[in-house]
């Protein structure tokens, strides 16, 4: 009896660590990251928990949810790649359509206590970032074109306006510059792990900027988005979102950024790609932290 009850535990722990794969939770904490910070911003401080929480919650269950319904359409597409073939789906833990209906399952509730604990303008915006990455990015571009990371890394900015959203109701030219440094921070980040990942990619015959048009032309482009997101960032000093802290702080962050960039360059190997997607990774972090802090300390 209690050898059966021992193994019953362990088969609902591994059910809910496979479930929670799906998630992917790491990425789900970065863009609760970025909505706080909107948030933070928005309300010129600390935001009533009242609000704070629900969308926390929220955006949460869209975030995972968008994962779950992602790695559905691309499970034939994960079984080809060594990166993803360990996946939940491909691996067989879980079936596909108990990951569809899961993730649908989260978006929908994920609306749900955005329009009734925050606000409708938050659950819509929630709703069309889900839709933006499942069916824009995923089943649209993803396939189809290289400017699929273009294009489709907007889905990873819309966070920032969900969490503005929950705060003022509406949505300001403040809430686009804010969405406009996740959108343009998305290519490089994105195409460092692109060369990493090349061969898988060139297998599953998807049109990263490394496998359409050569990982040279994919280095420059890395550069030419980075020197770009730099001077993006450096705008909410001007126009005064933002302070001296945070404006030092970007162009030391954005500095290293193009520092890294320029070294993929130079050396054009894995090594070098593999320094850069670790930074950028620390540098939306430590960017979006630069704004808290300038906001609530300064």
């Amino acid at each position: 009896m209690v050898s059966a009850f021992r193994s019953y535990q362990l088969s609902v722990t591994a059910t809910l660590r496979t479930y929670l794969e799906l998630a992917k939770l790491r990425i789900v904490l970065l863009l609760l990251f970025t909505t706080v910070t909107a948030m933070i911003i928005a309300a010129d401080g600390i935001p009533a928990m009242t609000v704070l929480v629900p969308t926390l919650v929220g955006g949460a269950l869209a975030a995972a949810g968008s994962s779950a319904i992602n790695q559905y359409l691309d499970r034939d597409m994960d079984a080809k790649m060594a990166r993803t073939s360990r996946r939940p789906i491909p691996s067989g833990r879980v079936a596909p359509l108990n990951a569809l209906l899961f993730g649908l399952a989260l978006v929908a509730w994920s609306v749900l206590v955005l329009g009734v604990f925050v606000n409708w303008l938050t659950a819509g915006l929630a709703l069309f970032g889900s839709m933006y990455y499942v069916i824009l990015y995923t089943l649209v571009l993803k396939r189809n074109t290289v400017v699929n990371i273009l294009i489709g890394g907007g889905a990873g900015a819309v966070p920032v306006l969900v969490g503005w959203a929950a705060v003022t109701g509406s949505l300001s030219w403040q809430a686009f510059i804010l969405f406009a440094i996740v959108f343009y921070w998305t290519p490089p980040h994105s195409w460092a792990l692109a060369i990493l990942v090349n061969k898988d990619y060139a297998l599953a015959n998807v049109p990263m900027m490394p496998v359409a048009r050569g990982e040279d032309a994919t280095r420059f482009q890395i550069l030419l988005y980075s020197i770009q997101l730099l001077i993006i960032t450096l705008l909410p000093a001007p126009f005064r979102m933002l302070g001296w802290f945070y404006l030092l702080a970007a162009a030391a962050l954005g500095a290293g950024l193009i520092r890294y960039s320029v070294n993929l360059i130079r050396k054009a190997d894995g090594a070098a790609a593999r320094k850069m997607y670790k930074y950028s990774t620390a540098y939306l972090a430590f960017l979006f932290l630069a704004m808290i802090v300038d906001r609530l300390l300064t």
